[in-house]
């Protein structure tokens, strides 16, 4: 069936329904108020289904950008202060003295080691129990300043202000 033929058809099938003879017989004022009536709805569902779920991501959108400018802004503030410290001389540790290193500056810090396993010459992995965040990172800064370096960490929330910490560790050189 051509084009031309299948629009006739439908055509010709709508003006059949009994839709189209109610739609027919009513006032011309009622078909217009009808008319508005429908693009009004179909504005309204439009902006409904697209323009307000556009215009939030957007506003996400934004907002993240918007956190992101404020974390680059302070990594460059802080940038001097990083780049001063890796001018400073580091301790050297015997690979063979880290896992004793390890214990020792643990316990120093009041840590809970559950696990420690090696990894090879000069490395280790540790498994803490749940620490005090801020605790974590003074470990860790005093483990740097004894030449051990934290190669990977995958930190977990325990609870509030708290986290289970699993540390890859190397002999820094």
């Amino acid at each position: 069936m051509s084009r031309t033929g299948l629009s006739e058809g439908l055509q010709l099938h709508w003006q059949r329904s009994p839709l189209a003879q109610r739609w027919q017989t009513l006032p011309a004022r009622d078909r217009l108020a009808l008319v508005a009536l429908s693009v009004f709805l179909l504005l309204v569902l439009f902006y409904l289904a697209f323009w307000q779920p556009v215009q939030r991501q957007a506003q996400a959108a934004r907002a993240a950008f918007e956190e992101q400018r404020a974390l680059y802004a302070y990594m460059q503030s802080r940038a001097p202060q990083v780049q001063g410290r890796d001018l400073q001389p580091r301790a050297s540790l015997d690979p063979a003295r880290l896992q004793g290193v390890v214990t020792a500056s643990a316990a120093e810090q009041g840590l809970v080691i559950e696990r420690l396993d090696t990894e090879g010459f000069g490395a280790v992995q540790v498994n803490l129990q749940p620490v005090a965040f801020a605790q974590l990172l003074r470990w860790i800064q005093a483990l740097e300043g004894q030449g051990v370096r934290i190669e990977e960490a995958g930190l977990d929330r325990a609870e509030e202000n708290r986290v289970i910490a699993r540390l890859s560790l190397r002999v820094d050189g």
